[in-house]
């Protein structure tokens, strides 16, 4: 596949580069774009997972790669951030790496900073000194470990457990390799973030945020590397999408492992609100005060920043990462979805605005400034590939719903007036009435329905309806009036309803104000009514009076024999439009 195929996303996307044996293997975050030189250029900051050639940090400028350092460990998340004020205004890179941050300046390492380790189970501390002392073997320290894992609340060290999975012949050899040391429960970092300290400046210093897996999220100092807050979490950390000022107020909202996403605040320790999800969370993006969320259920979908629900779309492929795309000179933002048939879409709320065709599933996404291009999106795949697209200066993104549903006019919320004092009132007499104004409410509707019938029944005893009621004689009738005037022409459509008996010995009467009208034939006589047959029967109508006013012909189809009519039907004469003319 060329690129030139693989773009078909409306022209909106120049293709700047595109590596196929880049050989990266990483995830969006552990991607970031920093000036790291204060040239105003900005570089592509990659943590690398590594493959044959190992962990590293590697700094790419324009195509090519301008750096790379060797990593501990591997990476769980990269940033970018100002630790200070000092000129030249340079970020540094801070590399989460097991339980370290690993904290670069000028592309050389500057600090480490270390978790502080776990509190340690005390029977676990006592049993490994028993096995030091020689007080108790390694069967016997075995079976006491295994209860203390059932039953302790505060889990065993990485040390029992490894402990526990070796075979008999193996133990003694551990126990005399490690009894000498200490026991330490160490926890590692699963996600970090940047936190603003005081301002909210694109250069402000930051504060670094750490989850782990110890269920626990740390605030440290950007300067002396202290932790400034602890908060905890009811599981282990994923994902987390940081905004606001430490010293202000600030949002950390963070993706869990028991599925679920909860928002902390700056004036407390615990979860302030929770988002409940139906599946796993694999993206988390902020996109003004809204958050949009990727699930593995294949749908995307938006919450407010307390946790309420907005809108949720279907996608056609499982997705593998997410961005925000967020361009601060056009004020627009939106996120990037990276699917795994080779699609990244680009979406505004629930509306899809583009969709860029990839040659190899996206592995990840970093959009922003890169060199001196303010709108790049920057993609690795799967195979190791780089690709660098740049948003054309002309582009333009027009919010398209394709997703069946109501139109978004519905969302929108009506202009509600404020309660005034006597819809107060009313709702308080209807609280404490209710009651009696059931009652109320049901004795009328059953004296209307009541009414009602009487007169239904009352136009079927006396033929007051164009339609039959009698089995023997079931007719249908209508009438049409055509002409100016004076003179009108009467058609009479007469049907018989029966399935298949005819109907005879019908006629046709009209009754009607002999000062206004005069009809040629007053009375006919009808046919044999075959089943199922419209029978057009026509007279001629003619208005004698020149006052231009307009009466009722009442139209009866009589038996033979019979007083009371089959049916009646009456017939609004039009005003004579003739007379008037003339």
């Amino acid at each position: 596949m060329s690129m030139s195929e693989a773009c078909a996303d409306g022209g909106k996307w120049l293709d700047a580069h595109y590596d196929p044996v880049a050989c990266l293997n990483t995830f969006s975050s552990c991607v970031a774009l920093a000036d790291l030189s204060g040239d105003g250029e900005s570089r592509l900051v990659v943590g690398d997972l590594g493959g044959q050639a190992g962990m590293k940090l590697k700094v790419y400028r324009g195509t090519a790669l301008m750096s790379e350092s060797s990593l501990l460990d591997l990476p769980a998340g990269l940033v970018a951030f100002f630790m200070d004020l000092h000129e030249p205004r340079i970020p540094a890179i801070a590399v989460a790496s097991g339980p370290c941050v690993y904290v670069y300046k000028n592309l050389r390492p500057y600090f480490k900073f270390t978790l502080p380790g776990l509190e340690v189970n005390t029977l676990e501390q006592d049993l490994w000194q028993q096995a030091k002392e020689g007080q108790i073997d390694p069967v016997t320290l075995k079976e006491m470990l295994e209860s203390i894992r059932k039953k302790a609340d505060i889990p065993l060290s990485i040390r029992s457990l490894r402990f526990l999975a070796l075979d008999t012949n193996d133990m003694d050899e551990f126990v005399q390799l490690h009894k000498q040391q200490p026991i330490r429960r160490q926890t590692v970092i699963t996600c970090i973030g940047t936190l603003k300290k005081s301002t909210a400046d694109e250069d402000g210093v930051s504060c670094l945020v750490i989850g782990t897996e110890s269920s626990d999220v740390y605030v440290l100092d950007p300067e002396a590397f202290i932790i400034l807050s602890k908060m905890s979490l009811p599981d282990a950390s994923t994902m987390m999408d940081v905004t606001g000022q430490f010293d202000v107020e600030f949002r950390i909202t963070v993706a869990c492992r028991n599925g679920n996403i909860y928002i902390l605040r700056r004036d407390s320790d615990k979860p302030k609100y929770c988002i409940e999800l139906s599946s796993h969370p694999v993206g988390l993006v902020r996109v003004g005060k809204n958050v949009v969320v990727g699930c593995t259920d294949e749908s995307l979908q938006g919450f407010t920043q307390k946790g309420k629900k907005l809108w949720s779309v279907v996608l056609p492929a499982p997705i593998t990462t997410m961005a925000s795309m967020d361009l601060p000179t056009r004020g627009f933002q939106a996120v990037l979805v990276g699917l795994a048939n080779c699609e990244v879409q680009l979406y505004r709320d629930k509306n899809l605005l583009s969709t860029i065709k990839t040659p190899d599933a996206v592995s990840s996404i970093c959009f922003g400034r890169y060199g001196r291009e303010d709108g790049t999106l920057i993609m690795t795949t799967k195979g190791g590939g780089l690709v660098v697209k740049i948003l054309k200066r002309t582009a333009v993104f027009e919010d398209r719903d394709g997703a069946p549903g109501p139109p978004p006019a519905q969302s929108v919320r009506l202009n509600v007036p404020k309660k005034t004092k006597l819809y107060v009132d009313q709702t308080l007499r209807e609280r404490e009435s209710g009651v009696t104004m059931h009652r109320a409410f049901q004795m009328d509707l059953s004296r209307l329905r009541l009414a009602a019938a009487k007169a239904y029944v009352k136009a079927l005893e006396s033929s007051l309806t164009p339609m039959s009621s009698s089995l023997t004689e079931p007719l249908k009738m209508n009438a049409v009036v055509q002409g100016l005037g004076p003179s009108f022409k009467l058609t009479l459509n007469v049907q018989n309803t029966a399935a298949c008996r005819p109907v005879i010995n019908l006629a046709i009467s009209f009754l009607y104000d002999e000062s206004l009208y005069r009809i040629r034939s007053p009375f006919m006589r009808i046919p044999l009514l075959v089943p199922g047959l419209i029978y057009p029967v026509e007279t001629f109508v003619e208005c004698t009076s020149d006052k231009g006013i307009s009466d009722i012909i009442k139209v009866f189809v009589l038996h033979e024999g019979r007083s009371v009519p089959l049916l009646t039907a009456h017939i609004n004469m039009p005003v004579s439009e003739g007379l008037t003319l003339n």
